[in-house]
């Protein structure tokens, strides 16, 4: 008799152990769209996105931005944002509670109107994301910043109406803080330098969105950034950058379950150390074009990974790689030194039968002959694609619950597998964990 899991909660519900075959389209960059989005605050005129996702975060940020007087219009992946009506208004706390890039909004508000308050964010829990980074770089710049009662409140001090250039340091290569120093020190009165800066794919999408509004930015992608303050900037039409974690989460998916796939569009050199472990692992990554790749599945061994600063491997892969090294020959040694609470998938993993033991920042991975499906729990975003994974390459029907973190940082995740040949289903209520039918609704 089958069991049944009772839940009013959507689940995706994934018959594993069958190859994929085809190619994906990979969509525009979650972390890129809602730095720019927040990043059209810095224009009065009208502003278009293209390649826009279709993810909960991406609207959770329109709404915050809706409720601070900027006029939206979606259509597809198309969004035209007009800020010329923005005010001082409060982003709402239920909205920017949601969602760690609202807090990006705070740049771009000071820059254009000399004053601002934003709730403190939130997001996925794992690990600390202090604000503090941004708030000195905002300080040395001539902001009076204070938190008061969970909101920062920011202005210009004095009688100055603009931002002062300044030399910044960042005691880390924070993505957070270099975006919003930059975004800040577009309309600034002079020089601003950003020592330290992050190198990211999403600095250089940022850097470009703002300099196809006339923003005088130079250093993007290294560790200097340069940024000369103009007075306004004009109305732009913009292409964000493909995601290169949904990339990279595909290439997994090609790998975990032996099978030849392609994706497309995506830049490879977004990707750069992603390919290298995959390929130290045993698959092949072949370039067929510019913008296009194939995976070659091959016999997976053990290899260690760190989590690093690009172009260092990137701590939004951790998640989805220790799911293929639990079925990789040999033992592994992932280290985890971006955020200290990245290892929620750990325990779900072993549900499965995986063989991980953690200590502090340090997950050993020993590889076992198979994963057992069974129902397991999503904890963030990158967890729940693992869990995916894993449940791709597993014997018998794993349940994965938390869908809502898949949803924030995967564009119809479930529709583009099932394109590709995977055998799941998503579905609300009651689900039968030994169902024999399996289709998409998405």
């Amino acid at each position: 008799m089958a069991a049944n899991l009772e839940t009013k909660e959507p689940i995706l519900e994934i018959k594993g152990r069958n190859s994929l075959k085809g190619e994906v389209t990979i969509s525009g960059a979650k972390n890129s769209a809602l730095v720019l989005m927040a990043g059209a605050l810095l224009c009065s005129e009208d502003c278009r996105l293209r390649n826009l996702p279709s993810l909960v975060d991406i609207h959770c940020m329109t709404q915050i931005l809706a409720a601070l007087g900027v006029k939206l219009q979606r259509n597809g992946d198309i969004l035209e944002i007009n800020a010329r009506d923005i005010g001082h208004d409060q982003a709402p706390y239920e909205l920017v509670s949601q969602l760690r890039a609202s807090f990006f909004v705070i740049g771009p508000l000071l820059a254009r109107l000399g004053m601002t308050r934003v709730p403190l964010p939130g997001g996925c829990a794992i690990g600390a994301r202090p604000v503090d980074l941004h708030v000195q770089g905002l300080q040395a710049m001539g902001a009076d910043v204070r938190i008061e009662h969970g909101v920062v409140h920011a202005c210009v001090k004095g009688n100055r109406k603009r931002l002062q250039g300044a030399k910044i340091y960042l005691d880390y290569p924070s993505v957070g803080a270099t975006e919003t120093i930059m975004m800040a020190a577009t309309l600034a009165e002079g020089e601003t330098i950003i020592e330290n800066a992050a190198q990211e794919p999403e600095i250089i999408d940022l850097a470009n969105f703002c300099r196809s509004m006339g923003a005088n930015i130079k250093g993007a992608g290294t560790n200097t950034i340069v940024i000369s303050g103009v007075e306004r900037l004009h109305s732009t039409e913009y292409h964000v950058i493909p995601d290169r974690i949904e990339a990279g989460t595909f290439l997994i998916a090609g790998a975990i379950t032996h099978s030849e796939i392609s994706l497309a569009p995506v830049f490879p050199e977004h990707l750069a150390s992603v390919i290298a472990k995959l390929q130290a692992m045993g698959p092949k990554v072949i370039l067929e074009g510019s913008d296009r790749l194939r995976l070659i599945p091959g016999e997976l061994r053990g290899t260690d990974i760190e989590t690093l600063p690009f172009p260092g491997f990137p701590t939004d892969m951790q998640a989805q790689f220790m799911a293929l090294l639990t079925l990789s020959e040999g033992s592994s040694v992932v280290t985890e030194t971006v955020f200290e609470n990245r290892f929620g998938h750990v325990a779900e993993l072993q549900r499965m039968g995986a063989d991980i033991r953690v200590k502090g920042k340090i997950a050993v991975v020993r590889g076992v002959p198979f994963l057992s499906g069974a129902p397991v729990m999503a904890t963030d975003l990158r967890a729940s694609a693992a869990l995916v994974l894993a449940g791709l390459a597993a014997q018998g029907t794993t349940v994965v619950q938390g869908l809502q973190h898949l949803d924030r940082g995967y564009d119809n995740l479930a529709g583009k597998l099932q394109k590709l040949g995977a055998n799941l289903r998503r579905v609300n209520g009651t689900v039968s964990q030994k169902s024999e039918e399996y289709s998409t609704i998405r």
